[in-house]
């Protein structure tokens, strides 16, 4: 690659990895692609890990550090949640991704719910408990989901199938560590579809839909992380209808809850009642060798390289225009 075509020579970018979420491995290796990526883009790189226990001296070392870009490779609580965001809104820094109120928002599945119910999207039913309810009986009729509400990539989640004698027990655990409170939904069968968002002065873009078949019979975390762990058919096989409504609610949806740079919107459909529901926004989405959104990216011709270009590029624009959301 010639100095012309490295378009972040003389750069100095942060990436943020690791972090003390239940997601710090993958965010390790998020960060790690991240890094590689920006270094053949001609970029200085400096990786600094938050650490696995409540993160503490992140804004010394980034003011010692003054990075003219911080990239977010962080998952799950904390680097997804407004909180780092807020740090780097406090120093000044710019950063990629979404901004403090769109992060917390889209990380707390009963507000996000709401917002996007407003706008007009179907999301499932359900409700929150505290766990020690759920895991007490049955608060709804099975089949049902179980999540946290502030949790991503699927930790923490039990399925409850039809004809089930109790709850999850786990719920109850003295170590449970994912939050009092759950999110249960009623269980919508059929597809699992995921469309990547690239947010864009001129409206959000989507780029295509994605049919995830797991190994394992649910999209877990060990189904989006581990090899083999499920197959990613692209373009999906459904119907020209659905893969049309699919694109245009993942863009309502990022729009909705106010996001901005790169999302994936994970969605249910039950093609035997044509129902299409949109289940979650992700704002960190994953950068992984098993990751959705570079995936999708090649596919509509973006390479990974191009792909991390543009989310650098979308957050220095947003520095230009006096602001993040």
């Amino acid at each position: 690659m010639t100095p012309a075509e490295r378009p972040l020579a003389n750069q100095h970018i942060v990436v943020l990895l690791g972090g003390p979420s239940a997601e710090r491995e993958v965010s390790l290796a998020t960060g790690a692609a991240y890094a590689a990526a920006l270094e053949r883009l001609g970029a200085r790189v400096t990786c600094v890990d938050p650490g696995p226990n409540p993160p503490s001296g992140v804004a010394q070392v980034l003011t010692a550090l003054k990075p003219d870009l911080v990239v977010n490779g962080l998952h799950g609580r904390w680097g997804e949640d407004g909180c780092v965001q807020g740090v780097l809104e406090t120093l000044g820094l710019a950063y990629t991704h979404s901004g403090v109120l769109a992060s917390a928002l889209a990380m707390d599945k009963a507000r996000s719910k709401a917002v996007l119910a407003a706008a007009g999207i179907p999301v499932p039913g359900g409700g929150l408990f505290n766990r020690h309810d759920v895991a007490r009986d049955h608060v709804m009729q099975p089949p049902y989901v179980v999540k946290p509400n502030a949790e991503g990539s699927s930790v923490g989640v039990f399925v409850v199938r039809e004809g089930a004698n109790g709850p999850p027990r786990e719920l109850a655990a003295p170590d449970w560590a994912f939050g009092e409170e759950v999110m249960v939904e009623p269980y919508i069968p059929g597809l699992e579809l995921s469309v990547a968002i690239l947010g864009q002065a001129t409206g959000p873009r989507a780029l295509a839909v994605t049919e995830i078949r797991p190994s394992t019979g649910f999209y877990d975390y060990a189904a989006k992380y581990s090899e083999g762990g499920s197959i990613h058919v692209l373009p999906a096989p459904i119907p020209d209808v659905v893969r049309d409504r699919a694109l245009h609610l993942a863009k309502l949806g990022h729009e909705s809850l106010g996001c901005r740079g790169v999302t994936r919107a994970d969605f249910r459909y039950d093609d035997i009642n044509d129902l299409l529901v949109l289940l979650e926004v992700n704002t960190q989405p994953g950068m992984t060798p098993t990751s959705l959104v570079p995936e999708q990216a090649d596919h509509v011709g973006v390479s990974f390289d191009r792909l991390v270009f543009w989310i650098v590029e979308d957050a220095y624009a947003r520095e230009c225009a006096g602001g993040t959301a």
